[in-house]
């Protein structure tokens, strides 16, 4: 069995997905991967502790954890199978290190995860499970994605789905041909370069070393998920990865990474 990549990717809003740049970009970025057993998605969207993890046992409607969109948004679907299997696995993983796991029978995938999905997936044919960060703490999230990491050779694809830039406040909403603002454009470049050497040290420390880092992320849920994401490439002793998508998106920086 092939051991799976590990991505972080920008979501956007349920609206980004009728960006035909990023929808060709996602779909093409899937055709590059090896098809996996199955999905583990980590999303800026669901923060829980204890640990926990999507049905696994009955399927249950999308969480349309949104406000205010017009009604096409809130009937999309994404009927993917389910995954007991990789539930009973980071069940498994998890208690190693004397946590337990909770399982909640009654949530469903959110935008952070379907979003994406359906561009990269469409057929919903790979089962999908999804994780809450219990914490947003660099350290114990990258910590929780080493000791994730040996799905990947089970066949799991991990993802951490969030973005890397996230003020919605500040950023020119809704206007597509506004340039990004100076703060989101240099924590791009400034994540690009950490990323390009990793520089692990760096990135665990952003919020003391990256240049705008409060005004990039005012609270860090979107950036969150990266160190899921690199716990899960660093557990396989490599942080090497390229940088797949990169660009704005109403002045937010939609780049994307993949580990391996």
């Amino acid at each position: 069995m092939t051991t799976q990549p590990v991505l972080f990717l920008s979501h956007g809003a349920p609206p980004l997905a009728d960006d035909a740049l990023w929808t060709r970009q996602l779909a093409d970025w899937s055709a590059t991967l090896p098809k996996p057993t199955n999905i583990l998605m980590i999303s800026a969207h669901w923060e829980a502790r204890p640990l926990t993890v999507s049905p696994s046992q009955h399927k249950v409607p999308l969480t349309y954890d949104f406000w205010g969109f017009p009604d096409k948004y809130y009937t999309v679907t994404y009927d993917a199978p389910l995954a007991p299997e990789l539930a009973a696995s980071v069940d498994a993983l998890v208690a190693e290190a004397g946590h337990g796991v909770r399982r909640d029978e009654e949530r469903g995938l959110d935008h952070g995860a379907y979003v994406p999905l359906v561009e990269m997936y469409p057929d919903a044919d790979v089962p999908v499970l999804q994780l809450s960060m219990p914490t947003l703490d660099p350290r114990t999230l990258f910590e929780l994605g080493k000791k994730l990491s040996a799905l990947r050779d089970e066949g799991t694809l991990i993802i951490g789905s969030g973005f890397t830039t996230h003020n919605l406040r500040m950023a020119p909403m809704w206007d597509f041909t506004a340039p990004a603002p100076t703060w989101s454009a240099e924590f791009d470049q400034w994540a690009a370069e950490a990323m390009a050497a990793q520089d692990l040290d760096a990135l665990l420390n952003f919020d003391t070393v990256a240049p705008a880092a409060k005004l990039a992320h005012p609270r860090t849920e979107h950036w969150a998920p990266l160190y899921v994401a690199l716990g899960a490439a660093a557990g396989k002793d490599s942080l090497a990865n390229t940088s797949v998508i990169d660009g704005f998106w109403v002045g937010l920086s939609k780049r994307s990474w993949q580990f391996a």
